[in-house]
């Protein structure tokens, strides 16, 4: 190899066969064979660890996932990975051009010079193309679970059977102090099979109770009653107690919430988890924020949603007066039938209710959650990879801790099995909940019996 008969084309060419394959498949191989041995020796070093390290990864994930998982997912981790990729890519193409040189292609038999040349070439393609298509996926991995997951809760095991997460929507369009909660529900995840359960708690039920321990039933102990202010809220809706808790306090809220804006959270974002807690009876001790201002952007990155439309809705900002008609200020319309909606259409879809009830808008939002999540699929998450975390970046904040990230992923692959489970606690539900004087004792038993239907039968 590393004195051949240069004048034995046929040898030549055996040997630069032999020097391209073995050196892509062993970097640094056919430096040690036939060229510098010191650049051999220490791509050959750098090839040893990089197997070593996949070697310890893949045993980790087998033996001990949750924890191997754990420091995968770390960002500072995932940059560090980034950064070792890109070196040993390039490393391997340096070695793959070298490598070329080695085989003296010149002294090769002419048919097959051309041949090896392809091979060399192709070969290194495949490598340049693989480290330039992993690297940018990694580095934004890194930045959104840096930016999602940067300060979290503590790890609290499931309530129940079940991890329970405060679902918020709104639009901070018009900043923040004015911002109320448009969509409110709590996501259930079995934390054995998947199952998920939406709960949708309309943003104008009356009255939220809040739950035992919370720094809001001292304050209100028959229930939240609002502040009859424009700025504070004029009623005693769900979507009023973030103003009363946070915006409205000269501290901000921090008094009643001391850590929550150091585990990721907020004094308003905390008491709505205590009245949610206070509706339901379950458990809450997570949240997930989307913002509506950026919806269509997560949309768009997922390619999409499939929504099957029952009834025309309008576009648009809505009547300039009582009665107006659609057709006059509309700006377009959504057809009855089964649609693929981009992120613009899909955002109307979801806030569109001056022609429908408040009821019916929840059903779609939580349509457009499932049709969300649907998208969701593993292989359309790789194929758009940068896209989505860029999107769900600007647009998501959340307070579930990252250690548990190994577990919700687990959970979502067993999800994509289970039937979703929706439940609306509006006055068209089956529980047909009066929304000025709900029965909470009512929402929370037909609730354990949703979750808990086993339990129920008996």
């Amino acid at each position: 190899m590393r004195h051949p008969d240069a004048a034995d084309a046929a040898l030549m060419t055996r040997r630069g066969w032999w020097l391209v394959i073995l050196g892509w498949l062993i970097p640094g191989s056919a430096q040690v064979l036939a060229g510098g041995r010191r650049l051999g020796r220490f791509a050959l070093g750098t090839t040893l660890a990089a197997w070593t390290l996949v070697a310890v990864g893949a045993l980790g994930l087998l033996l001990w996932r949750d924890g191997t998982m754990n420091v995968l997912l770390n960002p500072f981790v995932l940059i560090v990975l980034a950064a070792l990729l890109l070196g040993y890519g390039v490393l391997w193409i340096v070695l793959s051009i070298d490598t070329l040189r080695l085989v003296r292609l010149v002294k090769t038999k002419s048919p097959a010079r051309f041949g090896i040349a392809a091979l060399a070439i192709v070969l290194m393609v495949v490598t340049g193309g693989g480290v330039a298509y992993a690297v940018p996926r990694v580095v934004a991995a890194s930045n959104a679970l840096g930016s999602i997951f940067g300060a979290s809760a503590p790890v609290v095991p499931p309530s129940d059977g079940y991890y329970n997460i405060l679902l918020l929507g709104a639009d901070s369009g018009d900043g923040r102090d004015s911002m109320r909660f448009d969509s409110i529900s709590v996501v259930s995840v079995n934390a054995e099979t998947g199952a998920v359960t939406i709960t949708g708690i309309p943003r104008e039920l009356g009255g939220a109770p809040f739950s035992e321990g919370s720094p809001m039933l001292s304050l209100y102990p028959d229930g939240f009653e609002g502040h009859a202010d424009a700025s504070c809220g004029w009623d005693d809706w769900m979507n009023h107690i973030r103003q009363a808790a946070e915006v409205c306090r000269d501290d901000q809220g921090v008094s009643l919430y001391p850590d929550a804006e150091s585990q990721g959270s907020s004094p308003g974002v905390e008491a709505t988890k205590d009245a949610a807690e206070g509706v339901t009876g379950l458990e809450i001790p997570y949240y997930a924020f989307i913002d509506m201002n950026g919806f269509a952007s997560l949309i768009d990155a997922l390619g999409g949603v499939d929504i099957d439309v029952v009834e025309r809705l309008p576009e648009g900002g809505g009547p300039q007066y009582e009665g107006q008609p659609a057709e006059d200020w509309a700006t377009g319309w959504i057809e009855v039938g089964q649609q693929h909606m981009d992120g613009e259409t899909a955002q109307w879809y979801a806030r569109s209710r001056y022609t429908t009830s408040d009821w019916d808008r929840m059903r779609r939002q939580r349509e457009l959650q499932e049709a969300i999540l649907a998208q969701f699929t593993p292989e359309n998450v790789l194929t758009r990879f940068q896209e989505v975390a860029k999107a769900g970046t600007a647009i998501v904040e959340t307070d579930i801790p990252q250690s548990l990230l190994p577990t919700f992923l687990d959970l979502a692959v067993l999800a994509k099995d289970q039937p979703m489970t929706s439940v609306e606690l509006t006055p068209e539900s089956e529980l047909a909940v009066n929304q000025e004087d709900p029965d909470y004792d009512a929402i929370h038993a037909y609730l354990q019996g949703v979750l808990h239907p086993e339990e129920s039968a008996q």
